[in-house]
């Protein structure tokens, strides 16, 4: 393998425990939230597009249709819980605590932990801006999902620096 292979692959972190992609296909800790999709539990057509932000634990759930959710009014939808739950399979809960600056109660935390240390704030609910973003980003995951296994270079991924000068 030429340096360049080597040098041109991005860490992978692997997760804290497997996960089941069905119920919630995309979590990721990014532009300060947790954010993802979780599936509708009563229409398979139907996704929601979930999101925590850090510090303030304002959130918001709306579909990708970008109608709000109905059981984000007044706190955490089942929707928004799920995604936390698999939030901490997939990162671990000490860093998705970290992240979101959650002060939980000594010991080793959990979903149900962080969940209760947010709610307890009384988290303000938040814009649904950011929805499309996610989606989008969702959508771009699942476009590579669909490629030919190969082991030459993807086109869009080639915005790394050379590692030698052209002459």
């Amino acid at each position: 393998m030429s340096h360049w292979e080597r040098s041109s692959t991005a860490r992978v972190v692997p997760p804290a425990r497997p996960r089941k992609l069905a119920k919630v296909p995309f979590v990721e800790l990014a532009d300060g939230r947790l954010q993802g999709v979780v599936s509708s539990g009563s229409d398979i057509a139907r996704v929601y597009v979930s999101s925590v932000a850090a510090v303030t634990y304002a959130y918001a759930c709306s579909t990708n249709n970008n109608r709000l959710c109905g059981g984000a009014r007044g706190g955490f939808c089942n929707h928004i819980r799920t995604l936390l739950q698999e939030a901490v399979l997939q990162y671990g809960a000490e860093r998705v605590a970290r992240y979101l600056r959650v002060e939980t109660p000594e010991g080793e935390p959990t979903a149900q932990t962080l969940i209760a240390g947010m709610t307890g704030t009384r988290p303000p609910q938040g814009d649904t801006a950011a929805a499309a973003t996610v989606f989008s980003r969702f959508l771009r995951h699942l476009a590579y999902l669909e490629l030919a296994p190969t082991t030459t270079p993807l086109p869009e991924m080639q915005w790394f620096p050379p590692t030698r000068a052209v002459a």
